[in-house]
């Protein structure tokens, strides 16, 4: 009521368009959403509609002070609200009351298969954001992770597209649930940090619309996402902040999106095309965000005054600018000035519990000869090796870095796990980043370390003397050229002379688990000496608790790789300069990177090629068994139908699990071009030891299709489908064949 006493007192003395109740239309909660923006695009100024288009500081752009209408504040990232920054600046504020819940990443997210976890996600972050005033939430990320090197390959959803999609989508849902924006990022085709700002990604048709498209198609027609973020890089030849094909042809026109586009910090290049290609909100530029310019020229912005002398001029007409104002107008009404109230909630406990429980089920279990469970008798002793086990991970990595109250690691997870019940003892193993600070945020930790990797190694094999199992927690870091924005790495080589500590370790003959963290596939020579291996996460504010829980049982593993680990670099599809890292043209003032492997990415280059990967995409075991069995498919289905499969799955161990029934679809042998197999359907389905359930997936006829360039449009190939139901990508257990008419 004070908010909307105020907004009146401001208009009293304006024309009214009256709304039901009396006051105008775009103060009335009640009024249609597009009756709102009308009215409040009626009473602005030419110079009010221009002021909204651009950033005033870092994070925030102006709203229309006269008309009530508030302003718009964005906030990084998709893992957790990031801690206030100065009015210009990247520097933190020094509030002390910012400090967030961490969730996972999302290539943690991805790894769980699990919509309704999507779905807490979304609303958990969410329910932060808003309580601290944010309207937009810059994330989540879709971009596929078309190479293992890809610095920002965390932030996303993994390498395939129908996967990403089914899990962007409830995640969008749960943020906006509290009126909060989610910006759905970085559109498109954005692959690599190296040369991110500069490099061209020269694609073909088919492919754009194959690979790169339809996670983001899926949370903008299927999650109804308010906004979405233009990224760095070209998309042949043009900007993605201003590109006319990406924003205005795909997004607006064909996609119907009728949010707002956001330029990445710093992503606007051009005067005319920030007016004519799609961008509506402009962030960034002159403020340090790429250039470091002073940042008192918010007005220099190329949506700032550069657009108004056009516009006076008469270089452009109002239409763009009605309908970027229009769109910035609806996100408002949709957030800030929506009908329903929204409060939110911030560092809770039951925030807590979803990072915990989120983290757990996307711990991925690779290998196990039974050295997991931990089987530690009373008493006993575990030996915990590697600086991942006490390196605090949530700081740092870019613009997803944040401050947390709490990060549990993995060592203070197993001390608390083992706690009166055995003796759990840490040695070094290897020095990687003792950096602990980012941004003027810091862990507090002193990781300065004398000894040499020599000394460390042999300490490390000392202290095994006497354990009864190692657990070894490696794996990368967010330093640059690891798991970094604005970096790639150089190899998919585990850093910091790994390889040598875990070969050290798997000669005392001791059980030996080792645990990867990392958002990114790691080489595993050593992976046949390995009792256990488990793929972690950078899992947040419960990290340690939640890997702790996988490790000794109190959660069964059901997490899947929602990538593919080669064995080495060389066996993916990348394998020319032109494809990755970019070559450079001496007439251009860009690079140029051909994604000339085409829709065949991650699994499908695999498959399709019969290369054997160390893990493959959709793996992950259990501490339990399931057996499936009894397929059967719709014989014939027609154009415009739906195949329905469906199989009985049997957990046939003595433990309660869960399991991910993935389907994929192989096309007749006839059709153009296809990847030998397809993800299309997937499930994650509880059964209690011994229980069977019969597991329906839908498929519709529209998803088999691909998409044809001469045409431009998604055409069939008529005949014999075969659907492949299994654990993974290369473990199927049950097939049924279909005909498409």
């Amino acid at each position: 009521m004070k908010r909307l006493a105020l907004a009146l007192l401001c208009v009293a003395a304006a024309a009214c368009t009256p709304g039901k109740s009396g006051v105008p239309a775009y103060l009335d909660p009640s009024a249609d959403i597009e009756l709102r923006v009308e009215d409040a695009l009626s009473r602005m100024t030419l110079e009010e509609k221009v002021a909204m288009l651009h950033a005033q500081s870092k994070f925030s752009s102006p709203g229309v002070q006269r008309l009530g209408i508030p302003e718009v504040w964005c906030t990084d990232g998709p893992h957790g609200i990031r801690p206030e920054v100065l009015w210009d600046e990247w520097d933190q504020a020094g509030w002390t009351n910012d400090s967030c819940t961490a969730f996972p990443a999302l290539s943690c997210l991805a790894a769980t298969w699990d919509r309704e976890l999507a779905l807490l996600y979304g609303r958990s972050i969410g329910e932060e954001a808003r309580y601290r005033g944010k309207d937009i939430l810059l994330g989540p990320g879709v971009n596929i992770c078309r190479t293992p090197l890809n610095g920002r390959n965390f932030e996303y959803l993994g390498e395939d597209p129908f996967l990403a999609g089914e899990m962007v989508v409830p995640y969008v849902k749960g943020v906006q649930e509290n009126g909060v924006a989610a910006c759905v990022k970085h559109f498109a085709v954005n692959n690599q940090e190296v040369r991110r700002t500069s490099t061209s990604s020269n694609v073909d048709d088919r492919t754009l619309y194959e690979i790169y498209l339809p996670a983001f198609k899926a949370a903008v027609q299927k999650g109804g996402a308010w906004a979405i973020m233009g990224s760095y890089n070209l998309y042949n030849g043009q900007y993605n902040c201003h590109n006319k094909k990406l924003l205005c042809d795909i997004l607006k026109g064909e996609w119907g999106f009728d949010g707002v586009v956001v330029s990445d910090w710093g992503g606007c290049r051009d005067d005319d095309e920030a007016v004519t290609n799609g961008l509506d909100m402009e962030f960034g530029t002159w403020t340090n965000g790429l250039s470091g310019a002073p940042s008192d020229k918010y007005d220099n912005y190329h949506l700032a005054k550069p657009y108004l002398a056009s516009l006076k001029s008469g270089k452009f007409g109002t239409t763009e600018l009605d309908d970027k104002v229009s769109r910035i107008l609806r996100l408002i009404f949709r957030t800030r000035m929506s009908p329903e109230p929204h409060y939110g909630r911030f560092v809770c406990p039951e925030h807590y519990a979803a990072a915990r429980k989120i983290a757990a089920e996307g711990t991925v279990l690779l290998k196990n000869d039974g050295a997991l469970p931990l089987n530690i008798p009373q008493g006993g002793k575990l030996l915990v090796v590697g600086e991942n086990a006490v390196k605090k991970m949530v700081v740092g990595g870019g613009s997803s870095s944040l401050k947390t109250r709490v990060e549990v690691t993995p060592l203070e997870g197993l001390q608390d796990a083992f706690a009166g019940k055995a003796e759990v003892v840490w040695e070094r193993g290897y020095v990687g980043d003792v950096s602990s600070s980012y941004n003027s945020v810091s862990t507090g930790q002193d990781l300065s370390e004398s000894r040499s990797p020599e000394q460390l190694i042999a300490d490390a094999v000392k202290a095994a003397e006497g354990a009864s199992c190692i657990v070894f927690v490696g794996g990368l870091n967010k330093s640059d050229g690891q798991d970094n924005e604005g970096t790639d790495r150089s190899d998919i080589v585990l850093p910091y002379g790994q390889d040598k500590v875990i070969e050290a370790l798997s000669e005392t003959g001791i059980p030996l688990v080792a645990v990867n963290i990392s958002g990114s596939p790691v080489a595993m020579p050593w992976a046949g000496k390995a009792g256990a291996i488990v793929q972690g996460w950078y899992g947040g504010s419960e990290s340690g608790h939640a890997l702790a829980d996988v490790l000794t049982g109190a959660v069964n593993p059901s997490g899947k790789l929602p990538f593919t680990v080669p064995v080495c670099l060389a066996d993916g599809p990348l394998k020319t300069e032109r494809q990755y890292p970019g070559i450079k043209s001496p007439d251009k003032p860009y690079w140029d990177e051909y994604y000339d492997e085409g829709i065949l990415v991650g699994y499908r280059w695999f498959a399709t090629k019969g290369i054997e990967p160390q893990f493959p995409f959709g793996h992950g075991l259990s501490y339990t068994t399931f057996e499936y069995g009894g397929a059967k498919a719709s014989g014939k289905v027609s154009e415009g139908g739906t195949v329905r499969f469906s199989v009985n799955v049997t957990n046939t161990g003595a433990v309660d699990g869960a399991e991910v029934v993935q389907l994929y679809v192989a096309a007749p042998e006839v059709a153009a071009g296809r990847s030998k197999i397809e993800l299309k359907a997937f499930r994650k389905v509880f059964l209690k030891a011994g229980e069977t359930s019969r597991v329906t997936l839908d498929i519709p006829a529209s998803e088999l299709r691909r998409f044809d360039a001469d045409s431009h449009s998604w055409v069939s190939d008529p005949g014999e489908y075969t659907l492949l139901a299994g654990s993974s990508s290369k473990d199927i257990r049950a097939e049924a064949r279909f005909t498409l008419k």
